[in-house]
């Protein structure tokens, strides 16, 4: 058991019987050699992580195969909390099989969902989620370890909360994923924004060019909008992002155009999307099945695809057919 993970039985029931394992009996614990590296027929790489905010460290061990840079052998040591060293031996098990390039893919999330006894309940507590972070970090050291280039090339772009290292990735899926509706529950979740508060909201004593309470508005109208596409007035619709017209214009033809159309053996697909400088939206559509080459398909059928995403969306959007 970990002391500094054990704050009351009440905390403590809050981690999985995985993460209670793996913090008493890490499967992956140790280290790899040179000889090992050797008689596998692979290279041998160390990499090292820390973490400031809490003084947790990690040293990862990979034997990497030599043609396919498939990791064939991973391992840790490690000096930090029981959440800390069970993550890491998760990760180092995650890693073994995989290519360096796909062990870079490895996240923090995937590391915690992969902890978890049921899919619906959280492997630790909230205010712990963030010793899973050093975690994939090392995966980014050792990688750039590997490939001889510094580590500023594999690392997570637009971090937020640079005390925790908490990417806009992981803030964006941790939204997403738990349905969090306040920066309470995402500093709780993700560990952004407990330290410094800096990148809460504007007005701390470091000025950030991302901020928590800008995130979740935004995920938040996202996720709405994908809820609930109909919601959007015309106006609304045209003062969309690209991405968001997109998944707009695909919810109408799942709900509208497309059952219709399968009917009778057909099928569309959306090709492209354009905005011209008049704010008009020009989508490019491809008939599928029997609507290819169907006399209709190039009058009325067209017809009856823009009238309908007009009546959706509004009359600023045009269709034509490639």
């Amino acid at each position: 058991m970990a002391k500094n993970d054990l704050i009351g039985g009440s905390l403590w029931e809050q981690y999985s019987k995985k993460v209670s394992e793996r913090m008493n009996n890490p499967q992956h614990f140790g280290e790899l050699t040179e000889a090992e590296a050797e008689l596998m027929g692979g290279r041998l790489v160390i990499a090292n992580e820390g973490a400031e905010s809490c003084g947790d460290t990690v040293r990862l061990y990979w034997i990497v195969e030599d043609d396919s840079e498939v990791i064939r052998a991973a391992t840790f040591k490690s000096f930090g909390c029981g959440t800390a060293i069970a993550s890491t031996d998760m990760m180092a098990e995650m890693c073994i099989g995989k290519t360096v390039d796909e062990a870079t893919k490895i996240t923090n999330l995937d590391v915690e969902r992969a902890l978890r006894d049921t899919e619906d309940q959280a492997a630790v507590p909230p205010q712990k989620m963030h010793c899973s972070v050093m975690a994939y970090e090392v995966i980014k050291q050792a990688a750039a370890i590997y490939r001889n280039v510094d580590v500023s090339t594999l690392a997570d772009k637009d971090i937020v909360c640079e005390c925790a290292r908490v990417s806009l990735q992981t803030i964006e899926d941790a939204i997403r994923i738990n349905d969090l509706t306040s920066v309470e529950e995402i500093v709780d979740y993700t560990k952004a924004g407990a330290f410094c508060k800096s990148c809460i909201r504007p007005g701390g004593h470091e000025k950030r060019e991302l901020y928590l309470v800008d995130i979740l508005a935004r995920v938040r109208e996202e996720i709405e909008l994908e809820r609930n596409p109909q919601a959007k007035t015309e106006d609304d619709f045209a003062q969309l992002s690209i991405i968001k017209k997109l998944r707009a214009i695909e919810a109408v033809l799942d709900s509208d155009i497309r059952p219709v159309l399968a009917r009778d053996g057909g099928g569309i697909e959306l090709d492209d999307l354009t905005v011209d400088a008049d704010g008009i939206t020009h989508i490019a559509i491809q008939y599928k099945g029997a609507c290819k080459g169907c006399a209709g398909s190039v009058a009325g059928t067209l017809s009856f695809v823009q009238h309908s995403l007009q009546t959706r969306l509004g009359d600023s959007l045009r269709v034509q057919v490639v």
